[in-house]
């Protein structure tokens, strides 16, 4: 008996590795070459990854070799999350790689068993053993699903189980399935869990003590270790010429933050001119599809045929429109489809065209249907989500124009930011409509920052823009260390539209991502690098750093000459920072309020005739600061051992 189950063992993680070489050993950066594929460590590049040590507390983490360790102590569940084209999928990819190959150095290679399930299959499965049984082990296995039953539940086993994409999983929703189950730590209890996901569509099953790690995308550094790995290989003209165009225009260069963006751009730009004055993200991916449609049509001009049709096919597609809105927002997220639905619904045609071009892609599946022989079946699916969500974003803006009471039905009951490109996409579409999206997203709930998001796809010069930019700025405008670089820049580029049209801003918020200031612009320039220049219609300024952090007299000067440039300033305060000790102050600012609130006890102090003075009018004098200082030195001595 005991050596019956080593056969077993020994066949499951045999074929186990069978299939997930099948799964790695298939990476296609550019949809429409399906000639030319990848393993993927001939493509991974380390993202910018960081793990949650407590409530909106990140820190950076050297590798994903750190995954585990930060885990340690905590749950066995870990939630690996990101933006669209972050890399989540190509990371999880690089685990089965490095289990697979049994990479010396990696963690991911020492579990007895790794398996790895895509989310997106799983709709309607009602077993996680029927799962590997079908997508994680060969169509020939010797294995019944029974077998796989008792290798899972043995708990003398180390097991690592990675679900994929649950943003894309159908029964996310659904009150029982075996996900929620084992997120809930209700079964399989002994088995480590690593699940991806985008950062808007957190499980809500998960306990407190599941692990976070979150993914920052690429900064310059990791898009040229791309650039030279996956792409170029050892020409450094080729390797230069791409990178100028990514140097040349910083809005393309923070839309490929997204590795995704990033690697699409950088295969393109090295097979063909590719335009480098980008000011959207709706415009980029709109160009990446032109692409693909016009490589489809050299192909046949070539051979001498007509390309009338295809170029039809490319430009009215409302069929393939409403297929991929309805999937996105019915109550099943349901982003995999029978070939014969495509086929009936959109026509042999234009079904060929769009697979040639390699925006649909299909799978060969291995159907075990309950009580009935397993057969094979052909699916289909979009190539990425993204490619959904620019289809689907058609429909949503058609809706918009001609229904108008539909689209604020709709937005009652859904959370924009799960659709967020969606919605970024429609108002980059269509400038009219467009303008109602960014103008109803703004009443949601905490859809300040999304709208503008949404506003910057809007096309420069649309006479709505004034009024889209009046109705954002009107409230609070954050810019929190966290937002990635897209954001960060979209909230400045939206904050100078506002005082270039003499708009008042209401407030901005810099929550810990205040750094410097530059001496001579006297901008504020934040840990990203990017600047929030002077802006004169802006009426107050909320800097929050870092818990204890210490101001130097450069910076303190700095930020009040920053605050005389802004005209219409009437209130600047400080957040949990120490302020330096000055006798007198080297700036005044007339007709604005000065507030600190200090770190360590909280108080709140004003500035008044250059002196610190609390609520009831006590001054604050050198001693009580000194004690501010030394509470601050002995919190963080606290805090480092701890």
């Amino acid at each position: 008996m005991w050596r019956l189950s080593l056969r077993k063992m020994e066949a499951f993680i045999r074929e186990l590795k069978e299939t997930g070489r099948t799964l790695y050993d298939k990476i296609q950066p550019i949809p429409y070459i399906k000639d030319k594929l990848y393993s993927v460590d001939k493509v991974f590049i380390e993202v910018g990854i960081e793990h949650r040590v407590e409530q909106d507390n990140w820190k950076t983490l050297s590798s994903y070799y750190g995954i585990f360790s930060v885990a340690k102590g905590s749950s066995r569940i870990q939630i690996i999350e990101g933006d669209p084209g972050y890399g989540k999928s190509t990371l999880a990819l690089q685990l089965v790689y490095d289990w697979c190959n049994e990479v010396s150095d990696s963690p991911f290679s020492r579990p007895d068993i790794l398996i790895c399930l895509n989310l997106r299959q799983l709709g309607g499965m009602e077993s996680i053993a029927k799962a590997i049984k079908q997508f994680a082990l060969p169509r020939d296995s010797s294995l019944k699903r029974h077998d796989v039953e008792q290798l899972i539940n043995n708990r003398n086993i180390n097991i690592l189980v990675i679900f994929d994409a649950y943003d894309e999983y159908p029964d996310q929703h659904s009150v029982d399935n075996f996900v929620k189950e084992i997120l809930e730590e209700k079964s399989l209890r002994h088995v480590d869990i690593l699940l991806t996901t985008r950062s808007s569509c957190i499980p809500h099953a998960i306990s407190s003590q599941t692990g976070r790690i979150r993914l920052t995308g690429f900064d310059e550094a990791a898009r040229e270790k791309y650039v030279r790995k996956a792409v170029t290989g050892d020409d450094e003209e080729a390797v230069q010429k791409i990178l100028e165009q990514f140097n040349m225009n910083p809005i393309l260069g923070d839309i490929c933050q997204a590795p995704l963006f990033s690697a699409m751009y950088a295969h393109l730009a090295h097979e063909e001119n590719m335009p480098h004055e980008i000011r959207s993200v709706t415009e980029f991916f709109g160009h990446m599809i032109t692409c693909f449609h016009n490589h489809a049509q050299n192909k046949l001009s070539e051979s001498g045929k007509s390309i009338e049709h295809l170029q039809t096919h490319a430009n009215i597609h409302a069929a393939l429109d409403k297929i991929a809105f309805e999937a996105l927002t019915g109550k099943m997220q349901q982003l995999v489809w029978d070939q014969t639905l495509f086929l009936r619904e959109l026509g042999e045609d234009f079904y060929k065209l769009y697979v040639d071009v390699g925006i649909l892609v299909e799978d060969e599946v291995y159907d075990i249907a309950l009580g009935k022989v397993a057969q094979l079946k052909k699916v289909v699916r979009f190539y990425h989500k993204l490619f959904c969500e620019w289809y689907a974003a058609y429909h949503l803006i058609k809706c918009v124009k001609s229904f108008r009471s539909w689209f604020y039905n709709f937005t009652k009951n859904i959370d924009p930011y799960d659709l967020q490109f969606v919605f970024r996409f429609a108002c980059g579409l269509d400038q009219a409509g467009g303008s109602k999206v960014v103008k109803l997203v703004r009443k949601k709930k905490d859809g300040a920052r999304f709208a503008v998001l949404c506003a910057l796809e809007l096309k420069e010069g649309s006479h709505d823009i004034p009024t889209t930019v009046r109705g954002i700025v009107s409230s609070d405008i954050d810019i929190n260390k966290s937002d990635s670089r897209l954001l960060q820049r979209s909230t400045i580029q939206l904050l100078e539209l506002a005082s270039q049209h003499k708009i008042p801003i209401s407030r901005v918020l810099l929550n810990q991502s205040f750094s410097s200031v530059d001496p001579d612009s006297l901008s504020l320039v934040l840990h990203s690098g990017l600047c929030l220049p002077p802006l004169s219609t802006l009426q107050e300024l909320v800097i929050g750093t870092e818990l204890g952090r210490e101001v130097t007299v450069d910076a303190w000067t700095g930020i009040l000459n920053y605050a005389k440039r802004c005209q219409l300033l009437k209130k600047l305060m400080f957040y949990w920072c120490l302020l330096p000790w000055m006798d007198s102050f080297p700036t005044s600012l007339d007709n604005v309020e000065v507030w600190w609130v200090t770190a360590i006890d909280g108080h709140e102090y004003t500035l008044q005739s250059g002196r610190w003075q609390n609520r009831s009018g006590e001054i604050l004098t050198r001693g009580a600061y000194d004690d501010l200082v030394s509470c601050k030195l002995i919190f963080h001595k606290y805090t480092a051992l701890s």
